[in-house]
């Protein structure tokens, strides 16, 4: 009966043990991320048959249980995943914005002072400290524009160094989750007792956690207990007890930027834009694609248009040394970038035929032995050739030199390094063309009422330029005297009429008269024998015209497409960077919020409460206390019997 009750009284001290060994580990392990509570399960051991009947022989513990609920888990996964991508996306967007936000530090200002400058300019043409103000402007936009370009470059060197970190990590991670699925296999088959090691299966799931923080990934369980890991283009990173490595390199059309694949061991898979959701990873991409690299090339397409309108306009004008005006600007040239692919020769020619006509997009085009595809990125429109030269959208593509090969693709980046290209080629104040090249007057002996406006130039006029005065004379309702050569177009209203050179034209008061890229408006009622004359505007240093039409640019539509003005499209890149990390600043504050409430909830399962753990911490002892008092009483039976038996 002693040795009965002593056994017993062992099972209760063991039973207890081990309950004050888990609660001290539970204990112990409160700070511990990604730690599951654990209990410790006990029953009672097989009863003992008497002629009385069963009696029991005490306690013993089956298994220590992780207190672990995987529906609660995986979704602290998915929303860790999420929130990741949102947190990075917006610290990103945020620096954007601090960029283009900054009242003194955005292009706002410098064009605000550019376009003063040349207002000063056109009020008192001659004025050469009026001329000085007006270049230093010019140089202080090109270099704002330089600066904010270099601003982007080191934005973009950054991201890609996160994605470099990013998938070193995850290939650190993969690797240990493939062992750590290999040492939960064998810990669980010791013995045969299929008992689960839940400080390892607490590793892998914070392990686990943490791979989401860089990349959404979603794990499968297995027959064995091993977890494959798939990512979210369905590609597998960890398969049982082997890791596949993510790998980063230059892109194939694009080498300034980072792109990322998985290396099979015998190829490299390349991820498609979109393929990586979640994570760190997942958040760079996400940003690259649809803040930075629009937010750059909008920049850009506002460095052409500044380049290429001030060129055009001020090629119209004329000088105080009586020429006609020169390039302003240096014209950036788009960026063309073969792939790294490509096993042809050729080398691509893509120049600026209008700024205006740029559709803000980036191009693809691709040889297939035969023709030419040319596909706008933006939309994904294409249209084929047979040959180059092409110009679509502005942009005229030739062949530079070589020969394509079939298969061989260019990328086509109009105003991505626009910004940093753009430059001031004028530097003498005095070839400033404020002036228009011609004037205009009537002759004060006319007889009628009709007057002749100041006229002025496009860009045909620059291939022949007035050599010398043009006198038109007015005669029963027709008007003489226009070049032999050149045609002439009446518009009056949406009424548009050619006239043969040579040939008289018929009067019509106010229309516009357009001949040898000159035109004039004559109004009023002339008279028989009323001249007006036409004649290249020498010796006019106090004209501004030409800097009046310059200053027009800040407010005519020629950017993107036409579609928005200097100012409007400047405004336009604010708010977009603006609104970009608005919304992600509001989108990565839900996802924490979320997050916080998903590890609450598991928390709430699986997570250590201290006051509980001293409960039970109390309730062992107390339990390790009666069994100690158990095994006494049994030793005085024994000795009670012993003594019994010595008599």
């Amino acid at each position: 009966m002693g040795d009965s009750i002593f056994s017993i009284g062992i099972s209760g001290l063991n039973a207890a043990q081990a309950g004050l060994l888990t609660t001290s580990h539970n204990i112990s392990n409160v700070n511990t991320p990604g730690y599951s509570r654990q209990q410790a399960l006990q029953s009672s051991a097989a009863p003992h048959f008497t002629g009385a009947g069963y009696i029991g022989q005490g306690t013993r513990i089956d298994s220590v249980r992780r207190i672990y609920d995987e529906f609660l888990t995986t979704h602290v996964r998915q929303t860790q995943s999420v929130s990741s991508h949102q947190d990075i996306y917006a610290a990103h967007a945020d620096s954007l914005d601090a960029i283009f936000g900054d009242a003194r530090a955005g292009l706002t200002p410098v064009l605000s002072d550019f376009f003063a400058g040349i207002n000063a300019v056109a009020n008192n043409p001659a004025d050469i400290p009026s001329r000085q103000a007006l270049l230093g402007a010019a140089q202080s936009l090109a270099g704002r524009f330089h600066d904010i370009a270099g601003q982007l470059a080191e934005i973009r060197s950054g991201v890609n160094t996160q994605i470099a970190s990013a998938v070193d990590d995850v290939n650190r991670m993969a690797a240990s989750l493939a062992r750590l699925n290999d040492e939960i296999g064998l810990a669980s088959d010791i013995g045969g007792s299929g008992r689960p090691p839940n400080d390892l299966l607490d590793q892998r799931d914070q392990l686990l956690a943490d791979l989401n923080t860089q990349i959404g990934a979603t794990a499968v369980k297995q027959s064995d207990g091993s977890l494959n890991v798939y990512l979210g283009n369905g590609e597998p990173l960890v398969v049982g007890y082997l890791a596949y490595k993510l790998t980063a390199f230059a892109g194939n059309d694009d080498p300034q930027n980072l792109e990322v694949g998985l290396d099979t061991g015998t190829a490299t898979v390349t991820f498609r834009p979109g393929d990586l959701s979640g994570g760190v990873l997942g958040g760079l991409f996400d940003y690259r694609a649809n803040v930075l690299d629009a937010a750059d090339d909008r920049l850009g397409s506002i460095a052409l248009a500044v380049a290429d309108g001030v060129n055009k306009q001020h090629a119209l004008g004329q000088d105080l040394n009586g020429n006609l005006g020169g390039a302003f600007f240096t014209l950036p040239t788009p960026y063309v970038q073969g792939a790294l692919a490509n096993t042809g020769t050729a080398t691509m020619s893509v120049g600026i035929a209008s700024s205006t006509a740029l559709a803000g997009s980036n191009y693809e085009l691709s040889f297939n032995g035969a023709s030419y595809t040319l596909t706008r990125l933006s939309d994904q429109t294409s249209q084929s050739f047979a040959s180059l030269p092409q110009t679509v959208d502005g942009l005229t593509i030739d062949l530079a030199s070589g020969a394509p090969a079939a298969g061989d693709s260019f990328l086509i980046q109009p105003a991505r390094h626009a910004a940093r290209d753009l430059a001031v080629a004028l530097r003498d104040v005095r070839e400033i063309a404020a002036a228009a090249p011609i004037r205009t007057s009537f002759s004060l002996s006319n007889a009628g009422t009709a007057t002749i406006s100041p006229g002025s130039v496009d860009a045909n006029y620059l291939a022949t330029p007035l050599a010398s005065p043009l006198t038109l004379t007015f005669n029963a309702g027709m008007l003489t005297g226009f070049p032999l050569t050149q045609a002439v177009t009446v518009t009056n209203g949406a009424t548009v009429t050619t006239y043969a050179a040579g040939a008289p034209v018929p009067y019509t008061a106010g229309a516009t008269l357009t001949f040898g890229g000159i035109s004039i408006v004559v109004d009023g009622a002339p008279a028989d024998s009323d001249t007006f004359t036409v004649a290249p505007n020498t010796g006019g240093v106090g004209d501004g015209r030409n800097a009046l039409a310059l200053r027009g640019l800040a407010t005519r539509a020629n950017v993107v497409n036409g579609s928005a003005s200097l100012t409007n499209a400047n405004a336009q890149l604010t708010s977009f960077v603006g609104t970009a990390a608005h919304g992600a600043r509001v989108a990565a504050d839900a996802g924490g919020a979320l997050l916080a409430q998903a590890k609450a909830a598991q928390q709430s399962a699986s997570g250590v409460n201290l006051d509980e753990e001293a409960a039970n911490l109390q309730r062992y002892q107390q339990a390790y206390q009666a069994a100690g008092k158990v095994m006494a009483i049994a030793n005085t039976l024994f000795e009670t019997l012993l003594a019994i038996a010595n008599n």
